[in-house]
């Protein structure tokens, strides 16, 4: 007999067991009992960071005023929703915003690198609507606040503006069938209808370490960037005031991901606090030529649904966008497609194989990726990541791991248990010091606190009843836009609705179309019968046969059994009820979800809502 030795087979389920041992293991070294408690709100000495560094508050008389609509938050989602309405005819509104300007968390974050790192041509909403072409495939900050803020000028939405106003109350008055907004300015504004826009991605959290409070050199976070501080720019460097400094970052998610390189060449040293790396692939950013892309009329819906398709598994006849996130989905997609081609059944069973298959492959390469690049072997299998890819936010970039080929930038990996303590000094990870001069948080949002505390107000609706009361077990809504006993008010998000974390302004697009809709139809009913306005308000069955929908489905968080924690899985804390809620979707997937909600804003029926004149 001749002896053989293990079957490719063999050797691939023997890798198999061999990584989910790794994640497992690398996952309970990083689990923490606080979950998201173990970031902290700014206080203290970092109280300075809620308010706005780039424009300065000038004083104003409050505004006192009757509105059809109050639009709070002028990100995309606001600005997508008041050019919606404008469209729809409706141009009676008040935006109302805590920063100086439009663009939410693109009016915050102006860090050094500061990009998307979702592709310009489907993640600037409303491009073909202003006729402008991205200049590459990633666009960096300054170009994406710019299309915001050309949006505002498309729409003409500045006129309707109040900035650096902050809404500190939203109650419904049932007598006056209104809503009324009150802010940090004395304003009350009396609306007929109100949309929130306020987004995760605009109020910091700082980690929960021993001593932060006590250093004693510059400190700050990274969406409110000290260029006074380190010389430079949002459009660059040189950093100045970083060079023979001292540098710590603590962080290592897709902001830091973007900052070091850019920092890197003008720091005296950078010292990288790591807990857990990012996965990084290949960004592969380049100019766009409007002429070679051939935009013809309906081009962006045509790519925005191209994009989804394929992100989600679909099938389409080619890729228009070719990145990470194509890349990965196509793959799963491809071994189903052969598996059942090979007389296979098509269950859940099959298409969990060729998940785990092929996000194996892709970290493999990933980490194949770090190795050929970062030259000290020990700084490589540090920032390696030991992870299915989407349990946390994948990262594209083509500067951050050449980085540490840099003698001025360390990599201190505190193998996930993050930094102990910071002293006046500098910061501990175990029995190390490391001296400092200047101290960055990369420590990113708020994003899974509640929707109240996020929004910087409490929403009051019928009888008292607060939206933090309604929401204590989790969303509630139809469509992820309408709640029960919260008449006239549409929450414009991802959550119960498309979800589709990979384009947040696809998502925001649909959901401002079908509010334009809403309040179009509510308008003319208000009209044709010589009414004040009409209350709309979603039917009870309708918002229960939809929670029940969410509740069942499972493809909203991903698994914790080998996902490092993070804020994608409820920092590793249990999945119930209320966080299958807060983060679900439509069941049928993305592009189910835009097809059934085109459908139900058009027919004239929207079945579900309640109309009543008052």
């Amino acid at each position: 007999m001749t002896a053989t030795g293990p079957s490719r087979d063999d050797e691939l389920r023997r890798h198999r067991r061999e990584l989910r041992e790794r994640y497992r293991v690398e996952r309970e070294k990083r689990l923490r009992p606080e979950g998201n408690q173990q970031y902290l709100e700014p206080s203290g000495r970092y109280a300075h960071l809620m308010d706005d560094p780039w424009t300065e508050r000038v004083d104003r008389e409050p505004v006192t005023e009757d509105v059809t609509v109050a639009v709070v938050g002028a990100g995309f989602a606001g600005l997508v929703t008041g050019a919606r309405l404008v469209d729809a005819g409706v141009t009676d509104l008040r935006i109302l915003d805590g920063g100086g300007d439009v663009g939410g968390a693109w009016y915050w974050n102006r860090y050094p690198g500061a990009m998307c790192d979702t592709a310009a041509m489907v993640y600037l909403p409303l491009l073909e609507e202003t006729g402008y072409v991205p200049s590459k495939k990633y666009v960096y900050a300054p170009e994406i606040q710019g299309h915001a803020r050309r949006i505002a000028e498309h729409w003409d939405l500045y006129r309707h503006a109040l900035f650096s106003t902050q809404v500190t109350d939203l109650r419904w008055d049932a007598a006056a069938h209104r809503w009324i907004v009150r802010t940090d300015r004395g304003d009350t504004i009396r609306a007929r209808y109100v949309t929130m826009g306020t987004g995760p991605l605009h109020r910091p959290k700082l980690p929960g370490i021993p001593g932060i409070q006590e250093f004693g050199g510059t400190a700050f976070h990274t969406s409110r960037w000290d260029y006074a501080a380190t010389g430079g720019d949002p459009s660059g460097g040189p950093f100045t005031g970083l060079r023979d400094r001292r540098v710590g970052i603590i962080g290592t998610g897709a902001t830091a991901v973007q900052v070091i390189p850019t920092i890197a060449p003008d720091c005296g040293e950078l010292f990288v606090f790591q807990r857990t790396p990012s996965s990084i692939d290949v960004r592969g950013n380049h100019e766009l030529d409007p002429v070679e892309l051939d935009l013809r009329p309906g081009w962006q819906r045509e790519w925005l649904m191209n994009f989804a398709t394929l992100q989600t598994g679909g099938f389409t006849d080619e890729d228009l966008v070719k990145d990470g996130w194509t890349d990965i989905a196509q793959r799963i997609r491809d071994r189903v497609v052969a598996s059942v081609g090979a007389g296979e059944e098509f269950t859940p069973a099959t298409i969990a194989r060729a998940f785990a298959d092929s996000d194996d492959e892709k970290m493999d390469e990933i980490r194949a990726r770090v190795d050929a690049v970062v030259t000290d072997p020990a700084t490589a299998e540090a920032l390696k990541p030991w992870y299915r890819q989407l349990c946390k936010r994948p990262c594209f970039h083509d500067e951050y791991l050449q980085a540490f080929n840099r003698p001025n930038v360390h990599l201190v990996d505190t193998d996930g248990r993050g930094v102990s303590r910071i002293d006046a000094t500098g910061a501990w990870v175990g029995d190390t010091h490391v001296e400092l001069d200047c101290l960055v948080f990369a420590s990113g949002f708020e994003v899974g606190t509640d929707y109240s505390r996020r929004s910087g107000f409490e929403t009051t609706g019928r009888d008292g009843v607060t939206l933090s009361e309604y929401w204590a077990d989790g969303m509630r809504s139809l469509h992820g836009i309408h709640s029960r006993g919260f008449p006239n008010l549409f929450v414009v998000g991802l959550a119960q609705g498309s979800n589709l974390i990979s384009n947040v302004t696809h998502n925001l697009v649909e959901a401002a179309t079908t509010i334009a809709s809403v309040i179009a139809h509510g308008e003319e009913l208000a009209a044709a019968e010589g009414a004040d306005s009409v209350e709309v308000e979603v039917a009870e069955d309708a918002e229960a046969s939809w929670v029940g929908a969410i509740d069942g489905n499972d493809a909203g968080l991903l698994g914790t059994a080998d996902c490092t924690p993070g804020y994608y899985n409820n920092e590793g804390g249990p999945v119930g009820l209320r966080e299958r809620r807060n983060v679900g979707g439509y069941p049928g997937g993305p592009i189910a979800y835009f097809t059934y909600i085109d459908r139900w804003r058009n027919d004239g029926e929207f079945r579900g809502l309640e109309f009543r004149t008052a």
